[in-house]
């Protein structure tokens, strides 16, 4: 749906678009200033195939709560090729609007799978599950895989116990200079894409 100018100044898209007022955009959008167009697409199925997960590189969410965080994670997820998140169940709806807008697009190519995480880790079993832990070996040190699970933690409480349990290999982002003081953490998404970073300079 889009306005009639908006349309105008992209006639290639005249034959997809709905042409509606700025005040029916208004209505729709969640944001203070609502934009000229606005895409609408169903909800797609996605079905889970695990074993076929063996094969790549997997971001696992463990209880992330706050729609930005989740929705720039898709969007690094999608920069970096990672094409399949794994989501425990009580981690924040992906299609909340915050995290949809997050995404920047992003959600149209990322699947987002919601099931019992420490399960479906244990199945993809001996594929190497790296879990982020302030302990972890320091990351920029490790062995690391070009297919595997790289599971990010509650931006608050970290990684559950029943999901570490499932984890083989832990890792860390080291502060620097070592032994200075600095903040407790790092935000759960910026530490998503330093360590996709990392995993995709070694191939």
């Amino acid at each position: 749906m889009a306005t009639s100018a908006w349309v105008q100044s992209h006639p290639q898209f005249k034959d997809m678009a709905t042409v509606v007022t700025a005040r029916d955009l208004d209505r729709m959008s969640s944001l203070s200033t609502a934009p000229d167009v606005i895409a609408v697409y169903k909800i797609p199925e996605v079905p889970l195939d695990v074993p076929a997960l063996a094969n790549e590189l997997v971001v696992a969410l463990d209880s992330i709560q706050d729609p930005g965080n989740l929705g720039t994670i898709i969007r690094s997820a999608d920069w970096f090729g990672v094409r399949n998140i794994l989501c425990s169940k009580d981690t924040v709806d992906v299609y909340n609007p915050k995290v949809v807008q997050a995404t920047m697009g992003a959600i149209a190519r990322v699947k987002v799978h919601y099931c019992d995480l420490g399960s479906v880790i244990a199945d993809l079993k001996p594929v190497a599950a790296y879990g982020t832990f302030l302990d972890g070996e320091n990351i920029y040190d490790s062995q690391l895989t070009s297919e595997g699970i790289i599971v990010m933690g509650n931006e608050g409480k970290g990684i559950s116990a029943g999901v570490a349990s499932a984890v083989n290999r832990r890792i860390s982002i080291p502060s620097f200079p070592v032994g200075e003081p600095t903040s407790e953490s790092l935000n759960v998404a910026v530490a998503t894409s330093i360590v996709l970073a990392e995993f995709r300079r070694r191939q």
